[in-house]
């Protein structure tokens, strides 16, 4: 799976300052015995990592999702729920559960609020998920969609089992793909079933060996650029993803995130004229892409934004998990 952590990185997505702990009846906030009821329940976890008292849409989705009967009753039997909590006020949970949360959200390579994963009972995650709209409902209708995942991944493995060669890296494959998860994600809970492919496909039928090569390069790429990003320079940070551009080795998705982050970092040199050129570049890596589509309000925002000569846009576009 791609990443789309590029664009992501210049939302502003939790906002807020009221108080909101999902924890309470029904949520637990120590992971290792919710593990080990879900196994002796044969449940799966749903993991919400969340900053209670100051993000937004954290807040949202505690309000019109998990204090709701309807919520509760439908994830009941299917679910142990924890709260994994990054509060402002730290008196609000013990240091015990403050350490726990903080080696859970390194663990599992969280990088905003509100994150949901859907695990196993062993803590594997098989599906992630935020806010969505719609209430309680809707929302327990996704999560069982979601839920699905793991069946997915599940017979692909059996199907792997009692394969060889190609064919059995086809179906590993196939079961890595269905869980949507990013590529920290799968590296670092199944690296088993990586290296049970290499070994299955040397000559990389699949593709599934380029694909890894190509999204570590982009990750590389992503470090680099927030070198620059951390001293705010954005003459070095538009140099940098430029020379990686012309260079060559980015295709496809790949090079409409660092095109786009050429525009996005055009904008915040208010170059609004240079940063549309950007967008439509990026487009033309990936047209047919969901995220080509969510550049144009972007766009949209830059040329306004041109046309009155006021500062850079507000928001980018939000990417898709």
């Amino acid at each position: 799976m791609i990443s789309h952590r590029l664009l992501a990185a210049a939302i502003a997505t939790c906002l807020g300052s009221s108080f909101a702990s999902a924890a309470g009846e029904g949520w637990s906030q120590d992971f290792a015995a919710a593990r080990k009821q879900a196994a002796a329940e044969n449940k799966d976890l749903l993991v919400d990592f969340t900053g209670s008292d100051w993000c937004g849409w954290c807040i949202k989705l505690n309000d019109e999702v998990f204090k709701h009967d309807a919520f509760k009753s439908g994830v009941k039997d299917k679910f142990v729920l924890v709260e994994i909590d990054s509060p402002q006020d730290k008196s609000k949970l013990g240091k015990e559960t403050l350490a726990q949360n903080e080696e859970l959200k390194e663990k599992y390579a969280i990088e905003g609020f509100p994150t949901l994963l859907l695990c196993d009972a062993s803590g594997k995650p098989f599906a992630k998920t935020g806010y969505q709209e719609g209430g309680p409902e809707k929302y327990v209708a996704h999560l069982d969609e979601l839920r699905a995942r793991k069946q997915t991944r599940d017979k692909s493995f059996a199907e792997a089992a009692k394969a060889k060669g190609p064919a059995k890296a086809k179906a590993l494959v196939a079961a890595l793909d269905a869980m949507e998860l990013e590529d920290a994600a799968l590296a670092a809970f199944y690296p088993e079933v990586i290296e049970a492919i290499k070994a299955a496909d040397p000559k990389d039928a699949t593709g599934f060996v380029k694909r890894q090569e190509s999204q570590k390069k982009l990750a590389d790429f992503e470090n680099g650029l927030n070198d620059f990003g951390a001293k705010q320079d954005f003459e070095g940070a538009l140099a940098y993803v430029t020379k990686a551009a012309a260079e060559g080795g980015f295709e496809g998705e790949d090079l409409l995130q660092v095109l786009a982050t050429k525009a996005m970092i055009l904008a915040r040199m208010e170059k609004f004229d240079d940063a549309i050129q950007a967008i439509a570049e990026a487009k033309a890596a990936a047209p047919d892409s969901e995220t080509a589509a969510q550049l144009d309000s972007f766009r949209m925002q830059l040329e306004e934004a041109g046309k009155q000569g006021a500062e850079e846009p507000s928001e980018a576009p939000k990417s898709a998990e």
